[in-house]
């Protein structure tokens, strides 16, 4: 038996050399590469680094607690429950469920308009933000939410895309619907991106292919051209109305054509992707117009990276961030201390009433320009910085969190149990008569304003917008230093490639910090800004320093991976780790 002892004592030892040599070989490889010069965001370098007060809430559990309230039936309350059942049956023969846009909304309900008035933003918003942070929306209390969200597929008016509304006798209750165009062209996007989650329900496959034809016979009709209030995608014609023209529709339809194209294959998706990508790229005026315009960039990202292309990456990102769009007049990003409170990072307009951030848009920026960064480490620092303002302001739309003397109703805050916030934070009062005397930043909304004399006040309490809190909660995660984020870049990074799993983490101080950095499994760390790798041992818990004021975008690789180089790109087992190998 002991020349067993000895044969396996000899495979032991080797299989050892070979761990040793394939990281001392990783570790070579991957430090010969230098650091990725960073690029500047100039609406981001009027942001403090520090943001104060600094108070980062835990946005996995508001997402968690929102779900587990909003969809309760039977929960107790004035204004209570938040839901209900709508049995009208449009375009699909089945119930779906209603949900409030605002605390009170007397338009809603299952009393009024046959229970048929509500919104994709809000419906859609809640089961995608749901689904990032782990819950089961396609079969939750033996109720499959997910299925129901195909009612909003206008079929019944031949349009054959997600909109706003199930029906048209609703529509011009609330926003969009055949005259604004982001709201007839955002519920694609939150589709595609739940489709992503649940690719195995029943007539999503067909209902993407639809509204994948749908964009690429748009586009192809526009032909460069997106100047127009809005598309009528059942007669396949563009339309000028009172509404301005919405030129950054072009990034919704990129953005939904390239995952169309990354799901089935049809390069006339990708044609469609760059042709639209093209016509926003070519406008000469800044085109954002509600919150389209940072998917823009997101695909000028990923389609230079993935495609070889070179679009204006900083041009479209100078056009989300500036507050320079001439139509939306200043729709962008607040920067700011309103009476001791840093409220920069919020999205919204920047010149309505001083300023004017809404929370839904906040959110819903994380979700293209986080896995940007992946794409494009060179903007690490500054969505970092971003995000770590965003992050942090955005705890003051909720009423515990923003004091009393700063908001409209602190004494109707319990109606929100916690989990629904005012739909924005102003400089100033935006009611012409009311709440003239709080100081900024004021925590109000417009849901009165919808139906004068009749919407109560606490209709300024957002369901719609609090509904995507999961944005955060999927992304977002405090370090064991204060203030320094876990940015998770893959969570929204729907139809992506495979990748490994890749954190962005910005140190807002003047002096080097150190994180204590966790993985799921033993494993080495490789630093896209730096381009090394940052430790050569394989484990759990890693130590990771920081330089001051910049940022580590961290990807989390097996210890035993050998680099391969191809088409200027680093792979590890075939999965590309870094888009920029050789782009310095």
């Amino acid at each position: 038996m002991k020349w067993r002892r000895v044969y396996t004592l000899k495979l032991y030892i080797m299989n050892k050399r070979k761990l040793l040599f394939s990281c001392f070989y990783l570790l070579v490889v991957l430090c010969s590469y230098g650091q990725v010069q960073q690029k500047p965001i100039a609406r981001v370098d009027k942001m403090p680094n520090l943001p104060k007060p600094l108070k980062i809430i835990d946005w996995n559990d508001m997402a968690l607690r929102f779900d587990k309230l909003v969809y309760d039936f039977d929960v107790q309350g004035k204004y209570w429950p938040m839901v209900w059942m709508d049995s009208t049956g449009k375009n699909f023969d089945q119930p779906t469920l209603g949900m409030y846009t605002a605390i009170g909304d007397v338009r809603q309900g299952l009393k009024n308009h046959k229970g048929m008035f509500h919104e994709a933003m809000a419906n859609m918003g809640s089961v995608l933000g749901a689904s990032l942070v782990g819950i089961d929306k396609s079969n939750q209390a033996n109720r499959n939410y997910v299925g129901m969200l195909k009612n909003y597929f206008n079929k019944e008016t031949g349009w054959n895309i997600m909109m706003n509304n199930t029906a048209p006798e609703v529509a011009l209750l609330g926003g969009g619907y055949g005259r604004d165009w982001w709201y007839d062209v955002y519920p694609n996007l939150l589709f595609y991106a739940i489709y992503d989650q649940y690719p195995s329900e029943p007539d999503f496959e067909k209902i993407a292919k639809s509204i994948a034809e749908k964009f690429y016979a748009a586009d192809s009709i526009l032909n460069g051209n997106y100047d127009y209030s809005y598309f009528d995608y059942a007669r396949m014609t563009p339309m000028k109305n009172n509404i301005c023209a919405q030129p950054d529709a072009a990034a919704g339809h990129a953005w939904v054509l390239y995952a169309a194209y990354k799901k089935f294959g049809d390069k006339r998706y990708l044609k469609g992707a760059l042709s639209a990508t093209k016509a926003l790229q070519s406008n000469q005026i800044n085109p954002t117009y509600e919150l389209l315009m940072p998917f823009g960039a997101y695909m000028a990202a990923v389609l230079n990276a993935e495609q070889g292309t070179s679009f204006d990456l900083g041009k479209m990102l100078d056009w989300t961030f500036d507050g320079t769009a001439i139509c939306r007049e200043g729709w962008g990003v607040l920067v700011g201390n309103w009476n001791g409170y840093d409220i920069s990072g919020t999205v919204g307009s920047t010149v309505d009433h001083g300023g004017y951030g809404f929370l839904m848009n906040t959110f819903d920026a994380a979700w293209p320009l986080l896995p940007l960064v992946r794409y494009e480490p060179a903007y690490a620092n500054a969505i970092g910085k971003w995000m770590l303002n965003a992050v942090n302001a955005s705890r003051l739309f909720y009423p515990q969190y923003i004091p009393r003397e700063h908001q409209t109703l602190p004494d109707s805050a319990d109606v929100t149990k916690g989990v629904i916030a005012y739909e924005g934070i102003a400089m100033a009062s935006t009611f012409d008569t009311l709440y003239k005397d709080l100081k900024a930043p004021v925590a109000q909304g417009d849901g009165p304003k919808w139906v004068p004399g009749k919407n109560p006040p606490v209709s300024q309490f957002s369901v719609y917008g609090s509904a995507h809190v999961g944005l955060f909660g999927a992304t977002v995660e405090q370090t064991n230093v204060e203030g320094i984020l876990k940015l998770d870049l893959l969570a929204t990074d729907f139809f992506r490639q495979s990748a490994y799993p890749t954190y962005l983490c910005y140190n807002p101080y003047p002096v080097k910090k150190t994180i204590h950095f966790q993985l799921k499994d033993k494993g080495v760390l490789y630093d896209l800004v730096s381009q090394k790798i940052l430790s050569t041992e394989s484990r759990k818990s890693h130590l990771v320093n920081i330089p001051a004021n910049q940022s580590v975008v961290l990807v989390c690789l097996p210890s035993t991976a050998k680099p391969v180089y191809r088409d200027d790109k680093m792979l590890v087992n075939n999965i590309v780790v870094d888009f920029r190998k050789g782009k310095n």
